[in-house]
């Protein structure tokens, strides 16, 4: 099994210079996937795709995610062709993080009209079809969708891009099981949590429901926590929510959710009082390499 690693980068625009730095370094250093948030609205934010597509230029080796991209500001043709160019020009560097869109009440500030939540869930299952018919070649593409009417559009010789989404409502998990090849659970749930196992449940039966395995929708996990100089008495708080430890509670911790409960990946949000690279060091250095050598099969 290949247990892919990765960090949650700052995203502000007064934070270019360290969003560089951490991109350079985490390459260097060997993880697999930087992400970026996609909130559009809001001004002080650094664009998703400018920031990835620029990173990827600045990097060789790791891939580019927006977690998740708010699909309602960028309209799924277009957005196929987005995926396709970075694809392309990474050498095949980029993950399609998908989401149906939340706060609406900002969505819209940017001219979007507002779509009831099963109306927005349908638009998401009909652009991961019609994002896969653009992408990896094939006839061309015409589309009677109510969300993405398209005519006689070629498909990109490109290859198609893997797709994560961020579900979390039952329609959308169901979606997710239908079409992504990954997910990951929202508000930070983790293996452990009710949350995520009654999620879980909900896309695994829909993907049995067409014909698909389980297993192939990875879970990718958004993970918050602090990785301590020394071990922590408890590495879980009253609610059961991670807070973090050392390095060796880390490395314990995630080895049982890859072994014994199938995680993929996790995405790494730094907290606590230590310097974002220092973190990131020791997330690449000393966590990773000692859980896929222990999960290797």
């Amino acid at each position: 099994m290949t247990v892919r690693f990765g960090y949650g980068s700052p995203a502000c625009v007064s934070e270019v210079a360290d969003v560089l730095r951490l991109a350079e370094q985490a390459d260097r250093d060997g993880l697999d996937v930087f992400s970026v948030s996609d909130h559009p609205y809001l001004a002080e934010r650094l664009d998703a795709y400018a920031t990835i597509g620029f990173v990827l230029g600045r990097t060789e080796r790791i891939i580019g995610l927006a977690n998740v991209t708010n699909l309602p500001l960028r309209p799924a043709p277009m957005l196929a062709r987005t995926a396709a160019a970075l694809t392309a020009l990474s050498g095949r560097r980029f993950v399609l993080g998908l989401g149906a869109g939340g706060s609406w009440d900002r969505i819209s500030t940017m001219g979007v009209p507002q779509l009831p939540p099963a109306r927005a869930v349908e638009a998401f299952e009909e652009a991961m079809v019609l994002i896969r018919q653009l992408t990896g070649g094939g006839p061309s593409v015409s589309s009677s969708g109510p969300y993405y009417p398209v005519r006689d559009l070629a498909s990109s010789q490109v290859s198609r891009p893997q797709i994560w989404t961020g579900s979390v409502g039952p329609k959308s998990l169901a979606a997710t099981g239908r079409q992504a090849d990954g997910w990951i659970p929202g508000h930070s749930a983790d293996w452990l949590s009710e949350p995520y196992r009654k999620s879980r449940r909900i896309i695994d039966d829909a993907a049995v429901a067409v014909g698909r395995k389980p297993d192939e929708i990875a879970t990718i996990y958004n993970f918050p926590g602090a990785i301590t100089a020394r071990p922590l008495r408890r590495t879980r708080d009253d609610n059961g929510r991670w807070i973090g430890g050392s390095t060796d509670q880390w490395i314990e911790e995630l080895t049982g959710a890859v072994l014994e409960h199938g995680a993929s990946g996790f995405v790494l949000f730094p907290t606590g009082p230590d310097p974002f690279d220092l973190t990131l060091s020791r997330w690449a250095h000393d966590i990773a390499p000692a859980v896929r050598a222990a999960t290797s099969s």
